[in-house]
């Protein structure tokens, strides 16, 4: 132990015992909140999102575009007011992303691959890492939610789609097939087919101009960047609701820091006569 670390451990009135405690302490709090945190994030990226980040088919230039970013700001944006507020760590949002996608990947390594025998090229997941970390990096650099609702959940929504063309690109190429100009990825999805549902037979995306892109994929972009911000003041006000003690225990509270102890109050002697 250093001169340093023993000094600080006197002046935190902790022995060298209680230190290590505590350093397990932390350590267990850090695996329950990635546990807990890519559990729910993920559940709700399913339920609000579901087959639009699934199948490479539904990965269009209009809804997917729109639809990803809205549903991906949200726990980003109130775990970054908790990270910030009480710890000062700008790293809410790339944390969040990081969690969503080892989750995903987990998915669909057991369920889809080695379950149901899919391949990765019809089910890999969207990323975000890139937005999330302009979110975290306009947060560091104004300390205002709300320069980083309007810049940072702008750039969320701009970036998400050049950030996932690069391994999308190559699915959007056009081929013959039965007569019909597709693409890759609706070759693919005709090749394994999920069910009979007619919701998962339909083209998203109709139009020769498809496997192209064209200028459709530009005001999506921008639709998507504005609903960023207003999806960024909802969840931001949400976390900083969540985050305050009417919803934590005292005793949790102190213990992750997150509260000020209240100075114990002490009797005053009364002056003898």
């Amino acid at each position: 132990m250093t001169p340093t670390t023993r000094e600080t451990f006197a002046a935190a009135g902790l022995s060298s015992d209680a230190a290590r405690l505590s350093r397990y302490f932390d350590i267990l709090v850090l695996v329950a909140v990635f546990f807990t945190l890519t559990a729910a994030f993920h559940l709700h990226s399913m339920l609000s999102a579901g087959d639009w980040d699934m199948w490479v088919d539904w990965k269009d230039r209009r809804f997917w575009v729109i639809i990803m970013p809205v549903v991906w700001v949200t726990f980003p944006a109130a775990v970054q007011y908790g990270l910030w507020t009480n710890f000062r760590l700008p790293i809410g949002a790339t944390a969040c992303m990081l969690f969503l996608l080892v989750g995903t990947w987990i998915t669909r390594l057991f369920s889809f691959d080695m379950l149901a025998y899919l391949p990765y090229s019809l089910m890999f997941p969207a990323t975000a890492l890139a937005s999330a970390l302009a979110m975290d990096a306009i947060l560091l650099l104004t300390r205002n939610h709300f320069f980083t609702a309007i810049i940072g959940g702008g750039l969320f929504g701009l970036l998400f789609y050049p950030t996932n063309w690069p391994m999308l690109a190559p699915y959007h190429l056009p081929v013959e097939h039965l007569g019909m100009q597709v693409s890759v990825a609706d070759l693919i999805g005709y090749a394994f087919n999920r069910t009979a549902m007619p919701e998962y037979l339909r083209i998203i995306e109709r139009g020769t101009l498809r496997t192209y892109g064209d200028n459709a994929v530009i005001v999506s972009m921008f639709f998507s960047s504005f609903l960023c911000m207003l999806m960024y003041f909802a969840w931001w006000y949400l976390g900083a609701l969540l985050a305050s003690p009417k919803f934590i225990p005292n005793g949790l509270s102190h213990l992750m820091g997150l509260g000020q102890r209240r100075p114990q109050r002490t009797e005053v002697p009364e002056a003898s006569v």
